[in-house]
Order: C-alpha cells, then sequence, then structure tokens
C-alpha cells in the first residue's frame, strides 16, 4: 500500500513538475536574446521580450497631426575627449529622455581629410590611424544595425569606453561592447574593413564637408539643419534643455521635470 501510494505521489509531482516548466516556456520567449537598451529596438523584438505596452511610445506610428521632432544633427571624431564628453554627458541622457521627439543623426568624421588612391579612400584624422578605425566601426555600426535605437547605445558604450582612458582602443572597445550588448560584431568588422565601410566612410566626409557654415571644430551640433554660435552653446551646457524649448509639440515629462541639482530643505 505504501508502495504504491509512493508511485502514485512519484507521478504527481512529475506532472507538475511538467506543467510547471510549460508554464514557464510560454512566459519566457526564447526570442528575447537581446539586453534591456536594445527591447525598443524594433516591433518584433518588443513582442518578444513582452514589453510591447512600455516600448508603444517608441515604435507607434507618428500621428500626422503631431508636431515634428527635432533633428538633431552631431558632427564628432571618435576619440575627440570634447566629442566624447558631449555624448557621455550630455547626448546620451537627453535622447534616452526625449528620444520620441528627437531625429538623432550622427556623422562620424570630424576633422579628418581623405584622399583617393587606386580606387579607394584612404583618411587620416585628427588622432591618427585609431581614430580613423573608430570612425569606420562606428559608421558600420549605424550601418549594420540601421536604427538608432539599437546603435546609439552600442555607439554609446563604445565612447565611454574611450573616454574612461587612452590605453582603450577602439577596436577592443567594439568588441566588448558587442559582446556586452549581443551586437554583431563580425558583421561590423566586416564591414569596416572592407570595400562598404570605405564608402561609408567617403559619405561621412561628404556630409561633414557640405556644412555651410564650414565646422571649425568639434563637436559641432546642427539643430534643424542650422548651426549657430548660440545653439552649440546651449547644447553643450544644457543640451535636454534646448530640444525641449525646440520642440512645437505637447512638451514631454522631462521638460517639466527639473534635472537641476539641488539640495532640499530638512
Amino acid at each position: 500500500m505504501s508502495s504504491c501510494f509512493t508511485s502514485r505521489m512519484a507521478v504527481f509531482l512529475l506532472l507538475v513538475t511538467t506543467l510547471l516548466a510549460v508554464q514557464c516556456v510560454a512566459t519566457v520567449d526564447p526570442e528575447c536574446g537581446v539586453p534591456p537598451s536594445m527591447w525598443c529596438s524594433s516591433p518584433a523584438v518588443a513582442k518578444a521580450c513582452q514589453v510591447e505596452e512600455s516600448c508603444e511610445r517608441y515604435l507607434k506610428a507618428p500621428d500626422a497631426s503631431a508636431a515634428p521632432p527635432v533633428n538633431l544633427t552631431l558632427y564628432y571624431e571618435s576619440l575627440c575627449p570634447g566629442c566624447q564628453k558631449f555624448i557621455t554627458e550630455q547626448l546620451w541622457y537627453t535622447w534616452k529622455k526625449l528620444s520620441p521627439v528627437m531625429n538623432l543623426t550622427l556623422v562620424p568624421y570630424g576633422n579628418a581629410a581623405e584622399k583617393e588612391q587606386s580606387g579607394k579612400w584612404e583618411f587620416e584624422c585628427q588622432h591618427g590611424k585609431e581614430e580613423c578605425i573608430g570612425n569606420l566601426i562606428e559608421t558600420c555600426a549605424l550601418y549594420v544595425l540601421q536604427n538608432m535605437s539599437a546603435a546609439f547605445p552600442y555607439i554609446h558604450c563604445i565612447e565611454v569606453s574611450l573616454h574612461a582612458g587612452p590605453h582603450v582602443k577602439p577596436k577592443s572597445a567594439a568588441r566588448h561592447c558587442a559582446k556586452e550588448m549581443q551586437v554583431d560584431f563580425s558583421a561590423i568588422t566586416t564591414c569596416a574593413e572592407g570595400a562598404v565601410g570605405n564608402a561609408l566612410e567617403h559619405k561621412m566626409a561628404l556630409k561633414t564637408g557640405s556644412l555651410d557654415p564650414p565646422h571649425k571644430y568639434v563637436p559641432w551640433v546642427t539643430l534643424n539643419g542650422m548651426h549657430t554660435d548660440k545653439i552649440q552653446s546651449e547644447a553643450m551646457e544644457n543640451l535636454l534643455q534646448l530640444i525641449c524649448d525646440t520642440y512645437t509639440g505637447t512638451k514631454p515629462d522631462a521638460c517639466t521635470t527639473s534635472t537641476a541639482p539641488v539640495c532640499a530643505r530638512d
């Protein structure tokens, strides 16, 4: 009798374990193999990671009657300390808060020069060969990852690593960030070391060279296609406030919440 009871209990426990396992499989979609920073990169990823509602404001089609987003373009170079500081301290924070009302464009070229040699473009960068490698990697990241919601977190990670010290090389930083963020690093390096990356970086050179007025330094910011000393100064000082002031639609919550450091009274 005891043996029969024990056998039935074993079968019962096995059934319960199986049901729980099935429930777990149904709850966690195996296709969600991406870090949280990329959950909103596409409707398919948001669905797989079960964050469709949270990502709705990033993925929904724009309302034709809504105010246009603010166009912000950053012209920069990968090893410029001032560019790294602006990306890590101003642009990243602002983009995280205001990306639904921003149209961000990154142009990794800066103060470089180019010349055509045997049907291929050769680049000479302000901070040496390693900077050219970094520019190409970030240009190819924009190309391979296709949208800013996926590419900018990766580029930000690279720039944070490079900003940490001169001993960090762009390729090793990019490899580390690719592993951390589950980005296809082989696709990016294939692009950066081949004809595709060479042509893409030439386009970055042309875009930089077509600036009016011509850039005098980097980081160089344009706001809705315009650059003035006032725009540049405000972007460097408080980019979030500049975007909020420029956006003509209903202000996002981040625009009405003070970000200034204060000490509360006891």
